[in-house]
């Protein structure tokens, strides 16, 4: 889908080990966006950070690797079709 004029982006900042239904969460949410068509999605790997659920340092240097990393899910379309599609996240994304 393309969109013109202003669009809103949706960032979701999750763990890399948090799934949904045996599966990779991240492969979950941008699945749910592509069927609900959704203009378009990013999943990056962050390479150091922390979070609400651990105040330990996750790094993605060799001397102290995670395997938890961070993962950011940027989705962008319009902002009406961003507010419809954050309901479908609220069970997901805790």
């Amino acid at each position: 889908m393309h969109i013109t004029g202003e669009g809103r982006i949706l960032s979701i900042y999750i763990g890399e080990s948090d799934h949904w239904h045996h599966r990779p969460l991240y492969q979950a949410i941008v699945e749910l966006a592509n069927k609900n068509g959704l203009a378009g999605a990013t999943v990056t790997r962050g390479i150091e950070g922390f979070g609400t659920r651990s105040r330990i340092i996750k790094t993605a240097n060799i001397l102290r690797l995670s395997e938890d990393l961070p993962i950011i899910i940027e989705i962008v379309d319009k902002a009406k079709r961003i507010d419809k599609f954050l309901p479908l996240l609220d069970e997901m994304v805790t």
